[in-house]
C-alpha cells in the first residue's frame, strides 16, 4: 500500500515565528485517521523565522530526530547538552525518563526542519542527546543511514527499531529499496517523485506498506527523507 498524503491536506499551524505542518494529529490539529504511521508518532515540517525558536519545554519517553533543511538550529538542554545543527545535518534526542530542551533559531535567516517522534522501545531509560554532519555529496544517488537502533552502524542512536534514511536524487533517476513488507515507511520528497510509480509532490507524505520493492524515480532533483520502522 502506498498512500499520498498531500502537502495542502495536512494539519497547519502559523504562529508568526512559526509556520508548521503536521503529517499527523499534534497539538491544535487532530485527525483520527492521521494518528501516526506504525511506530512513528509525529512528522513536523517546521519554517522557523530568524532569531526565534522554542523556549525550554520538557519531553519524555520519546524518540525526536531533526533533520535539518536549510539554516541551522540551536539546541540546549538540562543535561548540560549543547550543539548547533546545520542544513542537511541531523541531530537525536532520547527524553527517557524525562528532559526538558530548548531549540532556537540563533541565524538570521529562516530555519526549515522535519521533526520526527518515534515511540520508544526503552521507556524509562536515560536521556541522551547527539548530532552528526551528513555531507548531501555523501548520499548522493544512494540512500544513506542517518539514524537507528543499532548502536554499532556509525550512524546516529536511538531507542527504537527504526532507520532515518537520506538521500538526493537527480532529476530522472531512480533509486530502489527492498523493504520488509511488515513495516511502516514514511517518505517525505522535496520535489516530485514517483514511487512504483505514483506521483507524489513537494513536501507530500509518502505512507508505504506491504511492499518489498520500492523504485523511487525523481521527475526534478530532490532531497528525501524515508523513515522505516515498526
Amino acid at each position: 500500500m502506498i498512500d499520498i498524503r498531500k502537502f495542502d491536506s495536512l494539519g497547519h499551524a502559523d504562529h508568526g515565528w512559526l509556520n508548521a505542518r503536521h503529517h499527523f494529529s499534534f497539538a491544535g490539529y487532530h485527525d483520527p485517521s492521521r494518528m501516526g504511521w506504525g511506530r512513528i508518532r509525529v512528522w513536523n515540517d517546521d519554517e522557523i523565522g530568524a532569531k526565534s525558536g522554542f523556549p525550554p519545554h520538557p519531553h519524555r519517553d520519546m524518540e525526536i530526530v531533526t533533520y535539518v533543511r536549510t539554516g541551522a538550529i540551536t539546541h540546549q538542554d538540562s543535561l548540560g547538552n549543547k550543539g548547533r545543527t546545520g542544513a542537511g545535518d541531523v541531530q537525536v534526542m532520547s527524553a527517557g525518563t524525562g528532559v526538558t530542551h530548548a531549540e532556537y533559531n540563533l541565524e538570521d535567516e529562516q530555519t526549515t526542519l522535519f521533526q520526527i517522534w518515534i515511540e520508544t522501545d526503552k521507556p524509562n531509560a536515560a536521556p541522551s542527546w547527539g548530532a552528526m554532519p551528513f555531507p548531501k555529496e555523501s548520499r548522493a544517488g544512494s540512500f544513506q543511514l542517518l539514524a537507528s537502533g543499532d548502536p554499532g552502524d556509525g550512524a546516529l542512536t536511538i531507542n527504537a527499531d527504526a532507520q532515518i534514511l537520506g538521500a538526493t536524487v537527480k532529476a530522472g533517476e531512480t533509486i530502489e529499496l527492498e523493504p520488509s513488507p511488515d513495516r511502516h515507511l514514511y517518505l517525505v520528497p522535496s520535489a516530485r517523485v514517483r514511487v512504483n510509480g505514483i506521483e507524489a509532490g513537494p513536501r507530500d507524505g509518502v505512507a508505504i506498506t506491504g511492499e518489498s520493492r520500492l523504485a523511487i524515480k525523481a521527475e526534478e532533483d530532490a532531497e528525501l527523507v524515508l523513515v522505516d520502522a515498526r
